[in-house]
């Protein structure tokens, strides 16, 4: 019996249903008993508090498609999900949640209360995100998830941080470090967004008389924790005042003038404050030259010097500092409007705080050494090449990282104070002091725990047979702007921890994904888009295979609603050919031989797996995009425009057998190396065809270069080529595209056979007896004679054609006559004669396609 489908394809009917069916199968299940080459990818672990973003369903759709095809080429693939608890946001979000429903702030719960409702909400609340991956249909093992917070993960972590402060990798010290006043928490750098502000840039005159300098600042609530002015040590403008002392107005303090190769003496007055407590830069130039730091703004950034601007917030200081500058006539010139970068925090869009703080930091150095090292000797690769750069830029230019914050959610810093000043650094197995003794109220930087992600989630510091068979994992597929957030950390921890060995063996980098017009997407250019939606609409293969299309390696991604609304239209056209296919009773089975094969049967064949060894090339170079044109290209133009109205004639001859195994076999490895991109449809499909039980365990094709025809490719080259004529002809003649033609044919040559299918593509039927052509084709040896008479008005057609020949003429004449004056040729630009000279061209080119349709008309 032959299998049938509907009418149409419904995805929403199909997707759910079939996702749960592979997930209770337990064909995403990895085994690492199993003896097979194991093939593994971490996913880069979703906040907790997330949902399905477009920049998720890329790389998700990317990493499904990696796994899935080596799933099917005979390896273990584990692709092991999880997310990240995400402290401050998490944190943030849930104090939100408390006050809204409950009235209470954090400050109304002890430490223990809160991080238990923080549990309660995650349990409630948290992981949408990952019913939504689901929806998008990753083939991920649902049996290793795994949660940074959850009892193995939080063991990880307090092991590896034991082992960095028995090594001294870790310690605790006095830092410029990025301060939010509105969380009251560090925060690391990917937890600050920079945007260009309008501010003022104020210079101020330090000093009276001979000892007079000159600064300029967009802060000047900071003066009041100057220690220093810094000039250039080349600056012969300042050369008498270094070593000197200036009094700093406002506070009555005299501070020295030191020189510093830091200084740009180019810029503004070649003069700058010096703020160690407030600054990065400026706490550099303390530490080289012994400057006192002093903070002048608390936790909340208000003014904490006593005066008279004890308490005012930074941003009303700034004005109060400033007015009183102006009244003792110390400011020399004002600028306002002033752009500069600000930092703001990416939670609560705050204003970020550079501020002295005790903290605790990665001590990085030979960590990161050993990260760039791995790289430059090829234990890890990175994918594009042209990514290398921006990998060692960072890792070979790292500074201590911060990763305390002063956060109540999150891995509690291991460390405890004794009554007497001891300090001691707490493992997994270890007790803690006893009584007197307080824990540090801090805990550890998000990105520290997830740092660990590639070794932890296989449950280290256990030696399991997971992290036996899985480490190193085989690719991290991530995009180029966390290189150093997270891609540069996971390289240290995995070195660190794993006695050397590389957490991955490639860094496959993606771009962004922005819109359709190559903008960043955010919610105030109102250009986001909620991924489901489209996904609703067009059904999740739509989406992925859009998605797919776009991932060249480390280049940014354009998507708009109209590309999906393509790919819905690309998966319908896969489910009609199918269906056709079904009807005409294509099967799956053994080939006969080559020479049993029409032509246009060998043609599809060669071409089929010309096309798989380059999908597969590009595959393993992680060329998203250009593996799925391909089979883009091949399924529609190759396989669905020509192959299937060819088969249409064959299948109504002797050859039908052996047609209806080509078409089986075709949509068999077509839909097989289609699945990874395009699971759901795909999936319906073969199932249909085959009966075989799911893609998800099928084997993936080998292409075969035995099935390589250059003479059938060749053959069916110039049928193509004359069917692609007479359509054009038909066109331009305005011949409805529906209409039968009768037609003649002659001096087809080795086309001779097809002309039955000849006639069938381009709707051309057999003249009979009378036949009077009207219009002429002559294609190198072959005329093709056909009567409009009833299809058009020849004479009209004449008519219309002969008004639009004199209108070229005209055309031609003017630019001739142009290109033909001397003085014209003088005088103007070399642009405007190469426009007038391409006018000409293409009216010329305009005469004689004319021409050559009036010709035809006989």
């Amino acid at each position: 019996m032959t299998p049938s489908l509907p009418t149409a394809y419904a995805p929403a009917e199909v997707e759910g249903p079939l996702y749960e069916r592979w997930v209770e199968r337990g064909w995403f299940t990895a085994d690492a008993t199993s003896g097979k080459p194991p093939y593994a990818i971490v996913i880069p672990p979703p906040n907790v508090t997330g949902s399905l973003h477009l920049g998720h369903a890329f790389q998700h759709t990317l990493m499904d498609a990696l796994t899935r095809r080596k799933r099917m080429q005979g390896y273990e693939a584990l692709w092991l999900p999880g997310m990240d608890h995400a402290g401050i946001a998490t944190q943030t979000l849930v104090e939100r949640h408390l006050l809204a429903t409950e009235g209470r702030s954090k400050h109304d719960y002890t430490r223990e209360e809160f991080v238990a409702r923080v549990w309660e909400w995650k349990e409630e609340y948290g992981g949408r995100i990952l019913g939504q991956m689901r929806r998008l249909g990753d083939g991920v093992d649902w049996s290793r998830e795994r949660f940074t917070m959850d009892e193995g993960l939080s063991r990880a972590v307090q092991t590896i941080f034991k082992r960095l402060y028995d090594d001294e990798l870790v310690y605790r010290a006095e830092r410029i470090i990025n301060w939010c006043p509105q969380d009251r928490t560090a925060l690391s750098d990917i937890e600050v967004d920079h945007s260009d502000d309008d501010g003022e840039l104020v210079s101020i005159r330090y000093g009276d008389g001979d000892a007079t300098i000159v600064v300029a600042t967009t802060r000047a609530e900071t003066m009041l924790g100057d220690t220093a002015v810094a000039v250039h040590p080349d600056d012969e403008r300042y050369a008498h005042l270094v070593g000197t002392e200036v009094e700093l107005p406002l506070t009555g303090r005299r501070i020295p003038v030191v020189a510093d190769p830091h200084v740009d003496p180019a810029f503004g007055t070649g003069a700058v404050k010096v703020t160690p407590a407030h600054d990065p830069n400026d706490f550099e130039i303390g530490q080289r030259h012994g400057l006192p730091s002093l903070v002048v703004l608390d936790e909340a950034a208000a003014v904490t010097v006593p005066g008279p601007f004890e308490g005012l917030d930074r941003f009303a200081a700034r004005t109060a500092v400033v007015e009183a500058l102006r009244a003792e006539g110390r400011v020399v010139a004002e600028k306002r409007p002033y752009v500069h970068s600000v930092g703001h925090c990416s939670r609560c869009g705050t204003t970020v705080e550079p501020r002295l703080s005790l903290q605790w930091f990665v001590r990085v150095e030979p960590l990161a050494k050993a990260a760039g090292d791995a790289v430059r000797d090829g234990r890890t690769t990175i994918s594009p090449a042209s990514m290398s750069q921006r990998y060692f830029d960072w890792v070979d230019d790292m500074h201590d990282w911060c990763i305390s914050r002063q956060l109540l959610w999150g891995h509690r810093i291991p460390v405890w104070y004794g009554p007497a000043g001891e300090v001691r650094c707490v493992g997994p197995d270890e007790e803690p002091p006893g009584e007197g003794w307080t824990q540090d109220p801090d805990v550890l930087d998000t990105w520290f725990s997830s740092g660990l992600w590639p070794f932890s989630t296989l449950g280290w510091p256990e030696r399991t047979q997971d992290l036996a068979t899985f480490y190193p994992t085989s690719v991290l597929l991530t995009g180029y702007d966390i290189i150093f957030f997270w891609v540069a950390r996971m390289m240290m921890f995995g070195l660190y921890a794993m006695d050397g060995e590389v957490p991955f063996r490639t860094i496959a980098l993606t771009g962004l994904v922005r819109d359709d017009r190559g903008r960043k997407m955010s919610k105030s250019k109102g250009n986001t888009v909620d991924p489901l939606d489209w996904m609703d609409r067009y059904g999740s293969d739509a989406l992925r295979f859009t998605l797919a299309r776009g991932a060249n390696p480390g280049t940014d991604v354009p998507i708009g609603e109209e590309w999906v609304q393509g790919s819905g239209r690309f998966c319908n056209k896969l489910w009609n050919a199918t269906r056709l296919a079904l009807q005409s009773g294509a099967h799956v089975g053994e080939l006969p031989p080559a020479e049993q094969l029409g032509v246009a049967d060998r043609w599809i064949l060669s071409r089929l797996h010309t096309t798989l060894a380059e999908v597969d090339a590009f595959y393993e170079d992680y060329q998203f995009a250009k593996a799925t044109e391909a089979l883009y290209h091949f399924a529609w133009d190759e396989f669905c425009d020509w192959y299937l109205e060819l088969a249409k004639v064959q299948l109504a001859g002797e050859g039908a057998e052996a047609t209806r195994l080509v078409l089986g076999h075709v949509l068999d490895v077509l839909l097989k190396v289609l699945h990874p991109v395009v699971p759901f449809v795909t999936e319906t499909l073969w199932t249909a065809l085959t009966g075989g039980e799911s893609l998800v365990v099928a084997p993936w094709p080998v292409a075969d270069a035995h099935r390589a025809d250059a003479a059938a490719e060749q053959e069916v080259a110039a049928l193509q080529r004359l069917v692609t004529e007479v359509r054009r002809f038909r066109s331009e003649q305005r011949v409805n595209p529906g209409q039968r033609v009768p037609a003649r044919f002659s001096g087809l040559g080795a086309l001779a056979p097809h002309e039955e299918a000849v006639r069938s593509l381009v709707r051309l039927v057999d003249p009979g007896d009378g036949f009077t052509a009207t219009a002429r084709l002559t294609l190198g040896e072959t005329v093709v004679e056909l009567d409009l008479s009833g299809t058009i008005d020849v004479a009209a057609e004449r008519k219309r054609l002969e008004k639009d020949r004199a209108a070229a003429e005209v055309e031609r004449s003017r630019a001739a006559g142009k290109l033909g004056n001397e003085a014209f040729l003088a005088k103007a630009p070399d642009a405007v004669v190469a426009k007038v000279q391409g006018q000409l061209a293409a009216a010329e080119a305009e005469i004689a396609r004319i021409d050559a349709q009036l010709g035809g008309l006989g």
